[in-house]
């Protein structure tokens, strides 16, 4: 009985750990411009260690849109994955402009 509620329990647990958020996160082209405390841009908690930053949380927007509004908080990025959608070289080009 014991191991019928142990595997009941793992299998509820499954569900849980497959509905993990995507990645959001970024490289800075410089470090310097790091915020050196928790920085919140739409909704999204951002918090950086030398150039690489994640963020937990936000809005529902386009990658594009929340790569600019990070890009005038922050600084020029090298790299942007908003919820799991990475920017191509073209968007980056765009959002740093």
């Amino acid at each position: 009985m014991r191991v019928l509620i142990a595997a009941a329990a793992l299998f509820a647990a499954i569900p849980a750990m497959a509905a993990t958020p995507a990645a959001t996160r970024l490289t800075l082209a410089d470090a310097a411009t790091a915020p050196s405390r928790a920085t919140i841009i739409d909704g999204a908690r951002w918090s950086c260690e030398g150039a690489t930053c994640t963020a937990a949380g936000g809005t529902e927007q386009p990658a594009t849109r929340a790569c600019r509004r990070v890009v005038q908080k922050f600084g020029r990025v090298t790299s942007f994955a908003y919820k799991g959608v990475e920017l191509t070289a073209d968007e980056l080009a765009v959002c740093n402009a």
